[in-house]
């Protein structure tokens, strides 16, 4: 008997908006203020849509990735719906250029909406069609880089909401004052939070070694990367000279980038960026090499995505919450008592809030 065919794509839809924050976030390496992002609609013969979005962290690139993105239509435009199959051919095709950067977040653009108009083919949630089962997810708040009693203030209102976990951005002048943010919020949020904190690639190893000497004993879930992200011989310096555990990933690129970190012992737990691990097809392959590793795999933003997917991850740790993109999103993923919940909606969870499209499009 003859199957149906698959659905064959017909054409991209792609629009850059600017996001602002609804506080800007502070970090050691500068201030975000606001959220560039490049939406994707990739449109199907059978009426079939599936979204997707990539922040390109600064408007200087927003219009340069949506222009790459829709010059990727012709090389997909007419293919089935296969986001597997089409991500070894793109792959292939960049191989010269290389598929970091922008070309690597066009490319994760192209996969994530692909696997979200394949699961909405199949009227399935991107867990279910994935062999996975939806389950609540432990999340931890974002804190910035907001001094002592900024801090405090932020860490205490993601206390009030439930969440067991928050993750502060430092990276003073001393180490001391990295201690006093860490010390006030233990004392705002209580014994039984988890604190983690990033010092956002601020420090050398040699500082970084030196630091951890002192927030060993603050009793942290991890440092995340003290480091520069591809430092993996740095960082491996300061894992094995730490007690406390260390936190790397948000800034790999690809599967290749993680197996390297992984072979140096450059950090004892992963995050990956679905956009920068090579989206949907990128972040499976990620969790693979986690297992095989005994690594336990956290989330850094894409929020709605991410919860998904470590829905699939058997080493599946912690996900990281914000609500910076909550404007655009239809439906925001859903926090109760600190746990994210994912519902079973068909797709990845990502659709868009088209009055709020319109209002920040440029």
């Amino acid at each position: 008997m003859l199957r149906p065919s698959s659905p064959t794509i017909q054409e991209f839809r792609v629009r850059a908006v600017r996001v602002p924050m609804t506080e800007p976030h502070q970090t050691a390496s500068g201030t975000v203020a606001e959220s560039p992002l490049v939406l994707l609609d990739v449109i199907t013969d059978a009426g079939i849509t599936g979204h997707s979005m990539v922040f390109t962290y600064t408007p200087a690139a927003l219009k340069p990735t949506a222009e790459l993105i829709r010059n990727c239509e012709a090389l997909v435009k007419g293919e089935p719906l296969a986001p597997a199959e089409l991500e070894q051919r793109l792959v292939k095709r960049f191989r010269l250029l290389g598929t970091q950067g922008l070309v690597g977040i066009a490319l994760a653009a192209i996969d994530m909406a692909l696997w979200d108009a394949l699961a909405r083919m199949h009227g399935l949630p991107l867990v279910s069609l994935l062999g996975g089962t939806a389950k609540p997810l432990r999340a931890y708040g974002a804190v910035g880089y907001d001094g002592v009693q900024g801090c405090a203030r932020v860490a205490e209102r993601w206390a009030s909401r439930g969440f067991t976990g928050i993750k502060a951005k430092i990276g003073y002048p001393n180490v001391q004052e990295d201690v006093a943010v860490i010390r006030t919020m233990r004392k705002v949020t209580g014994p039984d939070m988890s604190i983690m904190v990033d010092y956002n690639q601020s420090l050398s190893p040699t500082e970084a070694v030196a630091r951890m000497c002192v927030l060993d004993d603050e009793g942290l879930t991890w440092v995340e990367e003290p480091t520069l992200a591809h430092d993996y011989e740095g960082h491996a310096l300061v894992a094995r000279a730490a007690r406390t555990p260390i936190q790397c990933g948000e800034n790999w690129w690809g599967t290749l980038d993680m197996h390297h970190a992984l072979q140096a012992q450059a950090s004892d737990y992963v995050m990956p960026d679905v956009m920068k691990i090579g989206g949907v097809t990128g972040w499976l392959r990620a969790a693979a090499l986690a297992q095989a590793h005994n690594v336990q795999v956290s989330s850094h933003l894409w929020p709605e995505l991410s919860a998904r997917l470590l829905c699939c991850t058997p080493t599946a740790h912690w996900l990281e919450y914000s609500d910076w993109w909550n404007a655009i999103v239809a439906e925001p993923l859903r926090i109760e008592g600190g746990m994210a919940l994912v519902d079973d909606t068909a797709g990845s969870g990502v659709a868009w809030n088209e009055d709020a499209v319109r209002r920040y499009a440029v």
